[in-house]
């Protein structure tokens, strides 16, 4: 058996060992079937805390190295695409991982990748109010056309932060918790 990697911040029924870390990485890109970067991967698999951030790293190095892995650097992210080895590898042997394992890996990707849309789609704009406290604007894009633009107070700078991470992590359900309350007949 392949030493157990490190266990801090693994959640009840995460992966400690090194190729079960290795098969899981591998079975997220073949899943996506999209290129991720060093740090989706690693922002995926700490979302539920599946495994160690240092063995996830290890195994990434250790799958280039092997060449199940090819590393591309764009721009300033090393992008990890799976290699066509490695794709039918996975497919043979995938489901030695633990089925929760894999849907909670899937279901994370997809909640970071909505996530990084979400950010890259969407602005806020925070501006001191006259009497104190912030203005903090929110607008939601989608393709180029703004869905919703919202304003509100906050009477703190430290709420300020607390406010627009919500906002990137709940965007989609506030814009459409909005629409259905004011379409309500």
């Amino acid at each position: 058996m392949e030493q157990q990697a490190f266990s801090e911040g693994i959640a009840p029924g995460g992966l400690r060992e090194q190729t079960e870390i290795k098969l899981l990485v591998c079975y997220l890109l073949k899943s996506l079937d999209r290129p991720l970067s060093r740090v989706q991967i690693n922002e995926i698999l700490q979302e539920y805390p599946i495994a160690n951030y240092f063995e996830v790293n290890q195994a990434m190095s250790d799958l280039v190295k092997s060449g199940n892995l090819i590393s591309e650097l764009c721009g300033e992210d090393e992008t990890m695409t799976l290699s066509a080895r490695a794709r039918f590898d996975v497919a043979a042997i995938e489901k030695s991982l633990p089925r929760a394992i894999r849907e909670k890996a899937v279901r994370a990707a997809w909640v970071v990748l909505t996530r990084e849309r979400i950010r890259r789609e969407s602005k806020v704009d925070v501006q001191p109010a006259a009497s104190g406290g912030y203005h903090v604007t929110f607008a939601v894009e989608d393709m180029g056309t703004e869905l919703m633009k919202l304003t509100i107070y906050v009477a703190e700078a430290d709420q300020v932060e607390t406010v627009k991470r919500n906002f990137f992590d709940h965007a989609v359900e506030l814009y459409s918790d909005i629409i259905a309350s004011l379409t309500v007949a």
